[in-house]
């Protein structure tokens, strides 16, 4: 297997267990992943901006979509492992929407649609760099409602969100919250990082896996997947895939069976006090400074620089050579994770990208990348 550069996010946060949002009953090779997640104080509720009866035509508009999920490994006519999750309709051909974990392992899938139709689906394919898969089913037409999508990109911190899944079991339970944060970064089922996920208070919990994260339109803006805890339970901070990931994924799923991402062969970690000094730079510079660069990597073969150090004689170490990335095609980067939602949002392998630098501090220079595929 090919070795590839895990990228290094410097955060001074709390650890936090990252639960998958499907609901195992027995024991399953789900990989557990942890996150670096803040302890905060319970937002106040903005649920008076949206009435209720706004809540009620969302739900009745949408909860058709949404499907409840019982995935299983069955050897030898003996259920090995099983999990429960949620999914959603996303054309009238019978394509459904979940979480590769939600599935993962399962050779029996279950389908339970809101008119109480049950039927059996079948993989179409899975992405684990960004925890989707495609299901499919064969159902009358009548009882497929496609979801419409809404745009990721124009999210606010602070809307009002729903989410509609199966929390333990409970099958179409609505729940509503804000969006707390964007462009977060999470693990995927790889080592790969997934990048420009949305943050919500929405109380979503084990089995609202792959269910949608709605505005108050009714539209798609998220994929539920990950939950922050330190109980496997609801704590205020959960995760969704954003939606305009998700479609590009399912579209590739679709007509191709997988997706592909772009690889640029970098460490990396965000502008720190540390780095701002080392380099002299004003305390506003936003960015990544790469830490490393991997040999005959798109990165290496366009020419950029990792950390270079000097040992001084009493054991310290001093900066003597850093290229920090402030842009990307012109699009100004706060740092790792909006790189990572880029190079996933916006370019496919193959295409060339143009990296805005600053070399050791007093150089800016552009440099052309073209982007291979993840190893």
């Amino acid at each position: 297997m090919k070795q590839s550069i895990r990228i290094l996010l410097v955060t001074a946060l709390m650890v936090a267990v990252v639960v998958v949002l499907s609901t195992h009953l027995f024991p399953s090779n789900e990989p557990s992943v942890k996150v670096m997640a803040a302890q905060t104080s319970p937002v106040l509720s903005t649920h008076e901006m949206a009435s209720d009866n706004t809540f009620t035509q969302v739900y009745d508009e949408v909860s058709p979509s949404v499907v409840a999920i019982s995935a299983s490994a069955v050897s030898h006519n003996r259920v090995v492992s099983a999990a429960t999750g949620s999914g959603f309709v996303v054309d009238d051909a019978g394509y459904i929407v979940t979480n590769n974990h939600v599935i993962e392992g399962a050779n029996q899938i279950e389908i339970d649609f809101y008119d109480g139709t049950l039927t059996w689906a079948e993989v179409v394919g899975v992405d684990p760099d960004s925890d989707l898969a495609v299901l499919k089913v064969d159902v009358p037409a009548d009882t497929l409602q496609p979801v419409t999508f809404g745009d990721s990109d124009t999210l606010q911190i602070g809307e009002t969100v729903l989410a509609i899944g199966s929390p333990f079991g409970q099958d179409w339970t609505l729940t509503s919250g804000i969006i707390s944060g964007l462009d977060r970064t999470i693990q995927g089922l790889t080592q790969f990082s997934i990048g420009g996920v949305i943050q919500t208070d929405a109380a979503i919990n084990p089995g609202n896996s792959g269910g949608p994260l709605l505005n108050l339109d009714g539209d798609v803006i998220g994929v539920n997947s990950q939950i922050a805890t330190t109980s496997n339970s609801n704590s205020g901070v959960g995760f969704a895939i954003p939606g305009n990931l998700a479609q590009r994924v399912v579209q590739d799923l679709i007509t191709n069976g997988k997706t592909e991402y772009s690889y640029i062969g970098i460490a990396g970690t965000d502008i720190t006090m540390s780095v701002i000094e080392a380099l002299g730079i004003p305390n506003n510079t936003r960015g990544i400074a790469v830490t490393d660069v991997v040999s005959d990597s798109p990165a290496a073969r366009a020419g950029m620089q990792g950390l270079s150090t000097t040992m001084q004689v009493n054991g310290g170490t001093n900066l003597s050579s850093m290229d920090v990335i402030t842009a990307i095609d012109g699009y100004a980067l706060k740092g790792m994770d909006d790189l990572i939602s880029y190079l996933a949002r916006e370019t496919v392998p193959g295409q060339t990208v143009r990296l805005t630098v600053l070399r050791d501090g007093k150089d800016w220079t552009e440099l052309d990348v073209v982007l291979d595929e993840r190893p």
